[in-house]
């Protein structure tokens, strides 16, 4: 549960906010035609005569977004529609070649859903909580108006034109721009494990569309805007800072919130209106005549099932259960690249808990001094399990283990190499470790009188001056026995 609200000056205002979520399916090839996909292509380049509209040119659907769009579902334990259609949302707009979007309003391919976010007290989520999802519904994009290509007039690409989409609908069940920017971020990571969106939002392959609506406690919903195609979690919680205290304003002035579709402004943090909001009826929906229902089998539902990988959840309860800490485990799973890295690592051989504080911490580090992403990582898991076994057995200290690693970011060398290379095996002949406890004792014999006068703080000086004395290599495990058995 969230404590946000909006103080005002005749009191507190809750703020009510849903998510339509735009997320593009991957495919080689768009809904209802063979075209190209890929980002970054040559204006109208990827166009085929079905996406431009040709007269007598008819769409077929294509089942490989079908059966990620039934995946995504099953992710969120939604309900799947065996039987779903395709309808026309009718509306002029420059982009639209056809004069109609094929999208679905009256039977979706997915049903109703959950998905969960986790407390986060730090942004001012209390609680874990749910969040229901109404639907998802496949539907094709728009083309791409150009307004910088020329002063006086818009150019048109109709590259995306016809690309795969999924509208997942959420409930308005979300009360804060926190709680709205964890659900953002969970859906991206189910996506992107399941292998249906890439989740970059930077490139448009994800947007969100924000519904925001204010009200007193126990007052009905109030009149919500909408914010279009908006496409950073980080603006998306600003969206909704802004337009809830917006609402506010207005309200607390006497006015009344309209019903309209507004635009978000990047470099102000600001929404301004685009239009009126439309109703379904404006859009004149029917049943598309050109395309048939979609009648899924079990067969193709099992596979689809059958198909799904661990999802964070489920991984994040494994890691859990290995002993990980819930904060190492939680950064380790909320990235697909980094699950799979770490997941390789164990597979080497790497014990659970000292692999994750590793990776979080001494891969994580360098990664990011680097400016490199972990599937980029100069240090594979098999060459990270070598490093880690070293320090399991006791070969090396986790001190000389943090030098190795830097060695092998910058030569690319094996960790065992490395350390037979440079002498850098511990040392734990107690022979020679006693030795060099009786030379520091001696000379700091007024230290050691300190310590067995009670100042037990003292004992982290003579380990340190012992592991001086021994150039770092003595076995600290070691080197903490013997010194006290010498202090009595």
């Amino acid at each position: 549960m969230s404590d946000y609200r909006i103080k005002g000056e005749t009191g507190e205002w809750e703020v009510v906010i849903g998510l339509e979520v735009h997320a593009q399916v991957t495919s080689n090839a768009k809904l209802f035609s063979g075209a190209a996909t890929a980002f970054g292509a040559e204006p109208n380049t990827q166009v085929s005569l079905v996406d431009a509209a040709m007269p007598g040119m008819l769409p077929t659907p294509n089942m490989e977004c079908i059966r990620q769009a039934v995946r995504t579902g099953m992710a969120i334990n939604a309900q799947i529609n065996k039987y779903s259609r395709f309808d026309r949302k009718n509306y002029f707009y420059a982009d639209l070649p056809q004069g109609y979007q094929i999208s679905q309003l009256y039977h979706p391919i997915v049903g109703e859903g959950t998905l969960e976010i986790e407390a986060d007290e730090k942004a001012g989520i209390a609680a874990n909580k749910v969040i229901g999802v109404e639907r998802i519904h496949v539907e094709q994009d728009a083309g791409k108006l150009m307004h910088d290509q020329h002063p006086t007039m818009s150019y048109v690409d109709l590259n995306r034109s016809g690309v795969a989409l999924m509208e997942i609908v959420s409930r308005p069940d979300m009360a804060s721009p926190a709680e709205a920017g964890a659900y953002l971020r969970k859906l991206r990571a189910i996506l992107r494990y399941v292998g249906s969106c890439d989740g970059n939002m930077e490139e448009g392959s994800m947007r969100a569309d924000v519904n925001v609506s204010v009200r007193k406690a126990g007052d009905p919903l109030g009149t919500r805007t909408e914010t279009k195609n908006v496409n950073s979690v980080r603006f998306v919680m600003q969206a909704i800072e802004h337009e809830a205290h917006r609402q506010v304003e207005v309200l607390e002035a006497g006015g009344k919130v309209d019903q309209e579709t507004r635009l978000f402004n990047p470099d102000t943090g600001t929404t301004r209106t685009m239009r009126s909001k439309e109703d379904a009826h404006d859009y004149r929906y029917f049943p598309d005549p050109d395309l048939l229902p979609l009648n899924l089998s079990d067969e193709f539902v099992a596979a689809c099932r059958d198909s799904l990988p661990e999802l964070p959840d489920a991984k994040r309860d494994r890691y859990l259960g290995l002993g990980i800490s819930a904060y190492n485990a939680a950064v380790l799973t909320a990235e697909v690249e980094s699950a799979r890295w770490f997941d390789a690592l164990l597979d080497a051989g790497a014990k659970p808990v000292a692999a994750a504080n590793w990776v979080a911490s001494e891969l994580f580090g360098a990664l990011n001094r680097l400016g490199r992403d972990i599937s980029d990582s100069p240090v594979s898991p098999a060459e990270a399990a070598e490093l880690l076994g070293l320090v399991a057995d006791g070969t090396i200290s986790g001190s000389i283990a943090k030098q190795v690693f830097e060695i092998m970011l910058e030569t690319g060398d094996g960790a065992a190499k490395i350390v037979d290379e440079k002498g850098l095996k511990q040392n734990s002949d107690t022979g020679a470790i006693e030795a060099e406890i009786a030379k520091v004792l001696a000379a700091n014999a007024d230290k050691v009188e300190q310590y067995k006068g009670g100042k037990e703080a003292l004992f982290g000086f003579f380990v340190g001056q012992t592991m001086k004395a021994m150039q770092g290599k003595a076995n600290p495990q070691v080197v903490n026995e013997l010194l006290k058995k010498a202090l009595g």
